[in-house]
């Protein structure tokens, strides 16, 4: 019963207009199948071979999110169904996307990850790069990736008030970026920020959509 209690309980503390993606990474299928029948139909994968076993197994109504470093040559095997691309943090790799989205003329909704972090472990766009895709012939020219928003990962680290900081950096990019390149656009709404470690943080400072893994299904399995 434990994921059941704990998914209500999270969408019960999450502001109305906040997205809950629940990381099923590393879970197997009847977990995930007790947080669906707890009417939660949005889940997160970081592989691809796993996403696409998921997909063919579960029901057919869950919104898989990729949320993990997506490798280029994978890309064509979850283009026929994930429903958002959290970490798109190249312009190589989101114009694989495109590509592939063209093939089977699908449009991919796709985040544009923005490293915020200390860590150099970490991937992502810088504010340049962000900004020179944006103003790009190439970008303007791909009809089959929507983007839909930021996302980013805070450093990991006990200090509250770096991890606030990073965010806050992450929500004036992010109103900014909307402001020049998104302004008419409805679609460019969602941020991205937040894990179960940092993600109360992430909602006070104007994060939109959370990605919870340990906090609903117990600590990862290996």
């Amino acid at each position: 019963m434990q994921i059941t209690e704990n998914i209500k309980r999270i969408k019960a503390e999450l502001p109305e207009n906040v997205k809950l993606v629940a990381v099923s990474k590393t879970k197997p299928n009847e977990d995930i199948m007790k947080a669906y029948q707890a009417e939660h139909k949005i889940f997160g994968e970081n592989k691809v071979q796993d996403l696409v076993k998921k997909y063919e197994e579960l029901p057919k109504d869950i919104e898989w999110h990729f949320i993990g470093h997506l490798q280029s040559n994978k890309v064509k095997y979850i283009i026929p169904f994930v429903h958002l691309i959290h970490a798109v943090d190249s312009f190589k790799l989101l114009k694989i996307i495109n590509k592939e989205g063209k093939k089977i003329n699908r449009k991919i909704d796709c985040l544009l990850q923005i490293h915020i972090a200390e860590e150099e472990t970490k991937f992502g766009l810088s504010e340049n790069e962000l900004t020179e895709i944006l103003v790009s012939e190439e970008y303007r020219q791909s009809e089959f990736v929507k983007i839909t928003g930021l996302m980013g990962m805070a450093t990991n680290t006990p200090d509250e008030e770096q991890v606030r900081k990073e965010f806050a950096r992450l929500k004036s990019l992010f109103d900014k970026i909307k402001n020049d390149f998104f302004s008419e656009n409805k679609e460019f709404k969602n941020l991205s920020m937040g894990m179960s470690g940092d993600y109360k943080i992430a909602l006070e400072e104007g994060s939109n959509m959370v990605r919870i893994g340990s906090s609903i299904f117990g600590a990862r399995n290996y």
